[in-house]
Protein backbone atom coordinates (compact mmCIF):
# COMPACT_ATOMS: atom_id res chain seq x y z
CA UNK A 1 0.00 0.00 0.00
CA UNK A 2 1.05 3.45 -0.75
CA UNK A 3 -0.15 6.12 1.84
CA UNK A 4 -1.43 5.24 5.59
CA UNK A 5 -3.60 9.01 6.17
CA UNK A 6 -4.19 9.18 9.92
CA UNK A 7 -7.32 11.37 10.45
CA UNK A 8 -7.64 12.09 14.59
CA UNK A 9 -10.86 13.89 15.09
CA UNK A 10 -13.37 15.20 17.93
CA UNK A 11 -17.16 16.48 16.64
CA UNK A 12 -16.39 16.92 12.75
CA UNK A 13 -19.29 15.46 11.75
CA UNK A 14 -20.17 17.99 8.73
CA UNK A 15 -16.65 18.07 7.34
CA UNK A 16 -16.14 14.11 7.17
CA UNK A 17 -18.01 13.59 3.90
CA UNK A 18 -16.42 16.21 2.11
CA UNK A 19 -12.96 15.19 3.57
CA UNK A 20 -13.34 11.50 2.37
CA UNK A 21 -14.47 12.37 -0.94
CA UNK A 22 -10.84 15.05 -1.07
CA UNK A 23 -8.59 12.57 -0.28
CA UNK A 24 -10.24 9.45 -2.60
CA UNK A 25 -10.22 12.18 -5.37
CA UNK A 26 -6.70 13.32 -4.58
CA UNK A 27 -5.50 9.45 -4.35
CA UNK A 28 -7.07 8.63 -7.74
CA UNK A 29 -6.24 11.36 -10.04
CA UNK A 30 -2.61 10.31 -8.54
CA UNK A 31 -3.15 6.24 -8.87
CA UNK A 32 -1.92 6.01 -5.39
CA UNK A 33 -3.19 3.13 -3.39
CA UNK A 34 -4.28 4.33 0.32
CA UNK A 35 -6.32 3.60 3.72
CA UNK A 36 -7.67 6.55 5.77
CA UNK A 37 -7.60 5.90 9.53
CA UNK A 38 -10.47 8.04 11.37
CA UNK A 39 -10.15 7.95 15.01
CA UNK A 40 -12.69 9.25 16.64
CA UNK A 41 -11.25 11.16 20.06
CA UNK A 42 -14.69 10.28 22.12
CA UNK A 43 -16.76 12.39 20.26
CA UNK A 44 -20.17 13.78 21.16
CA UNK A 45 -21.87 14.30 17.86
CA UNK A 46 -22.72 11.55 14.93
CA UNK A 47 -18.99 11.78 13.90
CA UNK A 48 -18.77 7.79 14.16
CA UNK A 49 -22.00 7.13 12.46
CA UNK A 50 -20.62 9.47 9.24
CA UNK A 51 -17.53 6.75 9.84
CA UNK A 52 -19.89 4.05 9.35
CA UNK A 53 -21.69 5.32 6.56
CA UNK A 54 -19.00 6.22 4.37
CA UNK A 55 -16.86 3.03 5.19
CA UNK A 56 -20.11 1.39 3.53
CA UNK A 57 -19.43 2.88 0.08
CA UNK A 58 -15.77 3.14 0.38
CA UNK A 59 -13.37 0.21 1.47
CA UNK A 60 -10.58 2.23 1.94
CA UNK A 61 -12.12 3.82 5.23
CA UNK A 62 -11.55 2.29 8.58
CA UNK A 63 -11.94 3.86 12.26
CA UNK A 64 -11.04 3.29 15.72
CA UNK A 65 -13.69 4.76 18.31
CA UNK A 66 -12.03 6.17 21.71
CA UNK A 67 -14.81 5.70 24.48
CA UNK A 68 -13.60 9.15 26.19
CA UNK A 69 -11.76 11.73 24.63
CA UNK A 70 -8.33 10.87 25.16
CA UNK A 71 -6.42 13.95 22.91
CA UNK A 72 -4.72 13.85 19.60
CA UNK A 73 -1.40 12.60 20.80
CA UNK A 74 -3.59 9.37 21.87
CA UNK A 75 -5.27 8.90 18.89
CA UNK A 76 -2.03 9.49 16.48
CA UNK A 77 -0.15 6.81 18.51
CA UNK A 78 -3.37 3.79 18.11
CA UNK A 79 -3.50 5.22 14.23
CA UNK A 80 0.40 4.30 13.96
CA UNK A 81 -0.01 1.07 15.28
CA UNK A 82 -2.63 0.08 12.61
CA UNK A 83 -0.90 1.92 9.30
CA UNK A 84 0.23 -0.90 6.62
CA UNK A 85 1.20 2.22 4.06
CA UNK A 86 5.04 2.83 2.82
CA UNK A 87 4.23 6.60 3.50
CA UNK A 88 2.19 7.77 6.62
CA UNK A 89 0.62 10.66 6.44
CA UNK A 90 -1.25 12.49 9.18
CA UNK A 91 -3.51 15.25 8.85
CA UNK A 92 -6.73 17.03 10.90
CA UNK A 93 -10.28 16.46 9.89
CA UNK A 94 -11.48 20.24 10.14
CA UNK A 95 -10.88 21.07 6.56
CA UNK A 96 -8.16 23.12 6.94
CA UNK A 97 -5.05 20.92 5.64
CA UNK A 98 -5.32 19.89 2.15
CA UNK A 99 -4.94 16.51 0.89
CA UNK A 100 -3.90 18.09 -2.24
CA UNK A 101 -0.29 18.37 -1.08
CA UNK A 102 -0.28 14.38 0.10
CA UNK A 103 0.97 13.18 -3.40
CA UNK A 104 4.04 15.55 -3.22
CA UNK A 105 4.98 14.56 0.40
CA UNK A 106 4.93 11.45 -0.68
CA UNK A 107 7.45 11.65 -3.61
CA UNK A 108 9.40 13.64 -1.09
CA UNK A 109 9.75 10.73 1.21
CA UNK A 110 9.65 7.83 -1.77
CA UNK A 111 12.05 9.50 -4.22
CA UNK A 112 14.10 12.33 -2.05
CA UNK A 113 14.57 9.93 0.82
CA UNK A 114 13.38 12.03 3.98
CA UNK A 115 11.88 10.54 7.03
CA UNK A 116 9.65 12.84 7.87
CA UNK A 117 8.52 15.61 5.67
CA UNK A 118 6.44 18.25 7.58
CA UNK A 119 3.63 21.02 6.70
CA UNK A 120 4.47 25.11 7.19
CA UNK A 121 1.66 27.03 7.23
CA UNK A 122 3.53 30.30 5.84
CA UNK A 123 -0.01 32.09 5.52
CA UNK A 124 -2.20 30.99 8.23
CA UNK A 125 -5.83 31.74 8.24
CA UNK A 126 -5.90 32.10 12.45
CA UNK A 127 -6.61 34.91 14.66
CA UNK A 128 -3.60 36.96 15.84
CA UNK A 129 -4.03 35.22 19.29
CA UNK A 130 -3.08 31.96 17.96
CA UNK A 131 -0.57 33.06 15.41
CA UNK A 132 2.08 34.86 17.79
CA UNK A 133 2.24 32.49 20.74
CA UNK A 134 2.56 29.88 18.07
CA UNK A 135 5.52 31.65 16.15
CA UNK A 136 6.99 32.67 19.76
CA UNK A 137 6.74 28.62 20.47
CA UNK A 138 8.32 27.52 16.93
CA UNK A 139 11.18 29.22 17.57
CA UNK A 140 11.68 28.26 21.41
CA UNK A 141 11.55 24.73 19.88
CA UNK A 142 13.67 25.01 17.15
CA UNK A 143 16.46 26.34 19.30
CA UNK A 144 15.88 23.60 21.60
CA UNK A 145 15.81 20.66 18.76
CA UNK A 146 17.99 21.78 16.29
CA UNK A 147 15.06 21.13 14.02
CA UNK A 148 15.12 23.81 11.35
CA UNK A 149 11.29 23.42 10.83
CA UNK A 150 9.03 26.70 11.00
CA UNK A 151 5.68 25.05 11.98
CA UNK A 152 6.42 22.07 14.68
CA UNK A 153 2.47 22.27 15.14
CA UNK A 154 1.21 21.15 11.50
CA UNK A 155 -1.03 18.70 11.76
CA UNK A 156 -0.22 17.76 7.83
CA UNK A 157 3.24 15.71 7.86
CA UNK A 158 4.24 12.46 6.13
CA UNK A 159 6.74 10.03 8.13
CA UNK A 160 8.38 7.07 6.68
CA UNK A 161 6.74 3.89 7.91
CA UNK A 162 9.62 2.95 9.79
CA UNK A 163 9.29 6.51 11.54
CA UNK A 164 5.79 6.17 12.98
CA UNK A 165 6.25 2.41 14.22
CA UNK A 166 9.41 3.39 15.97
CA UNK A 167 7.97 6.41 18.16
CA UNK A 168 5.62 6.33 20.79
CA UNK A 169 3.62 9.61 21.38
CA UNK A 170 1.85 10.54 24.44
CA UNK A 171 0.39 13.55 26.36
CA UNK A 172 0.85 16.76 24.39
CA UNK A 173 4.08 15.10 22.59
CA UNK A 174 1.99 15.08 19.14
CA UNK A 175 3.52 18.60 17.89
CA UNK A 176 6.74 17.50 18.76
CA UNK A 177 7.26 14.09 16.53
CA UNK A 178 9.73 14.99 14.51
CA UNK A 179 11.56 15.55 17.84
CA UNK A 180 11.20 12.26 19.26
CA UNK A 181 12.19 10.89 15.56
CA UNK A 182 15.35 12.79 15.78
CA UNK A 183 16.63 10.86 18.82
CA UNK A 184 15.93 7.61 17.80
CA UNK A 185 17.97 8.72 14.58
CA UNK A 186 15.81 9.59 11.28
CA UNK A 187 17.89 12.59 11.72
CA UNK A 188 16.55 13.33 7.26
CA UNK A 189 13.67 16.04 8.14
CA UNK A 190 12.34 18.30 5.18
CA UNK A 191 9.94 20.61 5.10
CA UNK A 192 6.99 21.51 2.64
CA UNK A 193 4.59 25.01 2.38
CA UNK A 194 1.39 23.79 2.26
CA UNK A 195 -2.27 25.62 1.35
CA UNK A 196 -3.75 26.36 4.98
CA UNK A 197 -7.61 26.96 4.56
CA UNK A 198 -9.78 28.98 6.74
CA UNK A 199 -12.05 26.64 9.13
CA UNK A 200 -14.96 25.56 7.71
CA UNK A 201 -17.05 24.10 10.00
CA UNK A 202 -17.10 24.29 13.85
CA UNK A 203 -14.32 25.80 16.34
CA UNK A 204 -11.12 24.74 16.94
CA UNK A 205 -10.69 22.10 19.98
CA UNK A 206 -7.36 23.44 21.17
CA UNK A 207 -7.28 26.56 24.04
CA UNK A 208 -4.30 28.56 25.33
CA UNK A 209 -3.46 25.85 27.23
CA UNK A 210 -1.52 23.39 24.86
CA UNK A 211 1.31 26.32 24.88
CA UNK A 212 2.30 25.52 28.43
CA UNK A 213 1.53 22.09 28.16
CA UNK A 214 3.47 21.91 24.85
CA UNK A 215 6.87 23.54 26.67
CA UNK A 216 6.85 21.23 29.46
CA UNK A 217 6.45 18.15 26.89
CA UNK A 218 9.42 19.39 25.31
CA UNK A 219 11.50 19.87 28.71
CA UNK A 220 10.47 16.08 29.30
CA UNK A 221 11.14 15.07 25.60
CA UNK A 222 15.02 17.10 25.71
CA UNK A 223 15.10 15.73 29.17
CA UNK A 224 14.82 12.14 28.12
CA UNK A 225 16.04 11.86 25.28
CA UNK A 226 19.81 13.07 26.72
CA UNK A 227 19.18 11.10 30.06
CA UNK A 228 16.83 9.06 30.08
CA UNK A 229 19.08 6.29 30.41
CA UNK A 230 21.70 7.67 32.20
CA UNK A 231 20.18 9.91 34.63
CA UNK A 232 22.89 10.41 36.74
CA UNK A 233 25.17 12.47 34.27
CA UNK A 234 22.03 14.82 34.86
CA UNK A 235 21.58 14.41 39.00
CA UNK A 236 24.90 13.71 39.58
CA UNK A 237 27.17 16.65 37.93
CA UNK A 238 24.48 18.99 39.72
CA UNK A 239 24.66 17.24 42.82
CA UNK A 240 28.67 16.84 43.22
CA UNK A 241 28.63 21.09 42.28
CA UNK A 242 26.19 22.01 44.71
CA UNK A 243 27.91 19.20 47.18
CA UNK A 244 31.65 21.00 46.20
CA UNK A 245 30.08 24.32 46.50
CA UNK A 246 28.74 23.89 50.10
CA UNK A 247 31.75 22.15 51.12
CA UNK A 248 33.97 24.85 49.79
CA UNK A 249 32.22 27.30 52.03
CA UNK A 250 32.29 25.30 54.83
CA UNK A 251 35.97 25.01 54.75
CA UNK A 252 36.34 29.32 53.94
CA UNK A 253 34.25 29.51 57.15
CA UNK A 254 36.11 27.28 59.56
CA UNK A 255 39.76 28.60 57.94
CA UNK A 256 38.69 32.24 58.57
CA UNK A 257 37.44 31.05 62.19
CA UNK A 258 40.76 29.31 62.76
CA UNK A 259 42.82 32.64 61.23
CA UNK A 260 41.14 34.56 63.85
CA UNK A 261 41.21 32.72 66.85
CA UNK A 262 45.17 32.13 66.20
CA UNK A 263 45.23 35.82 65.58
CA UNK A 264 43.05 37.00 69.06
CA UNK A 265 40.53 38.59 67.23
CA UNK A 266 37.19 37.67 68.46
CA UNK A 267 34.40 36.47 66.17
CA UNK A 268 30.67 35.79 65.62
CA UNK A 269 30.00 32.14 66.71
CA UNK A 270 30.00 30.00 63.57
CA UNK A 271 26.67 29.56 63.40
CA UNK A 272 25.69 33.18 63.56
CA UNK A 273 27.26 33.22 59.90
CA UNK A 274 24.66 33.53 57.27
CA UNK A 275 27.25 32.18 54.66
CA UNK A 276 27.30 28.57 57.49
CA UNK A 277 23.35 28.10 56.32
CA UNK A 278 24.38 28.77 52.60
CA UNK A 279 27.08 25.51 53.18
CA UNK A 280 24.25 23.66 54.85
CA UNK A 281 21.64 23.82 51.95
CA UNK A 282 24.20 23.44 49.30
CA UNK A 283 25.31 20.39 50.70
CA UNK A 284 21.62 18.78 51.73
CA UNK A 285 20.82 19.66 47.54
CA UNK A 286 23.98 18.03 46.44
CA UNK A 287 23.39 15.37 48.66
CA UNK A 288 19.47 14.62 47.72
CA UNK A 289 20.44 15.56 43.64
CA UNK A 290 23.33 12.44 43.79
CA UNK A 291 21.01 10.25 45.60
CA UNK A 292 17.86 11.19 42.79
CA UNK A 293 20.69 10.20 40.17
CA UNK A 294 21.36 7.17 41.79
CA UNK A 295 17.86 6.23 42.21
CA UNK A 296 16.96 7.22 38.62
CA UNK A 297 20.02 5.03 37.58
CA UNK A 298 18.84 1.88 39.42
CA UNK A 299 14.99 2.27 37.60
CA UNK A 300 16.95 2.48 34.70
CA UNK A 301 18.91 -0.58 34.93
CA UNK A 302 15.45 -2.15 35.76
CA UNK A 303 13.56 -0.90 32.77
CA UNK A 304 12.83 -3.69 30.08
CA UNK A 305 13.88 -1.44 27.61
CA UNK A 306 17.20 -0.74 28.96
CA UNK A 307 18.92 -2.17 26.26
CA UNK A 308 16.70 -1.32 23.21
CA UNK A 309 18.21 0.38 20.12
CA UNK A 310 17.13 1.34 16.83
CA UNK A 311 19.36 -1.12 14.68
CA UNK A 312 18.36 0.09 10.75
CA UNK A 313 20.16 -2.34 8.92
CA UNK A 314 22.22 -6.24 9.63
CA UNK A 315 24.55 -7.75 7.46
CA UNK A 316 25.42 -11.38 8.17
Amino acid sequence: MDISIVVPLLNEEESLPELCTWIDKVMQANNLSYEVVMIDDGSTDDSWKIIQEIRSINANIKGIKFRRNYGKSAALNEGFKVVKGDVVVTMDADLQDSPDEVPEMHRMIMEDNYDIVSGWKKKRHDPITKTVPTKLYNGITRMASGIKLHDFNCGLKAYKKQVVKSVEVYGEMHRYIPVIAKSQGFKKIGEKVVQHQARKFGVTKFGMDRFYKGFLDLVSIYFMSKFGKRPMHFFGVLGALSFMVGFAITVWILVAKLIAIANGIKQALVADNPLFYLALVALIIGMQLFLAGFLGEMIARSAPDRNKYEIEEVLT
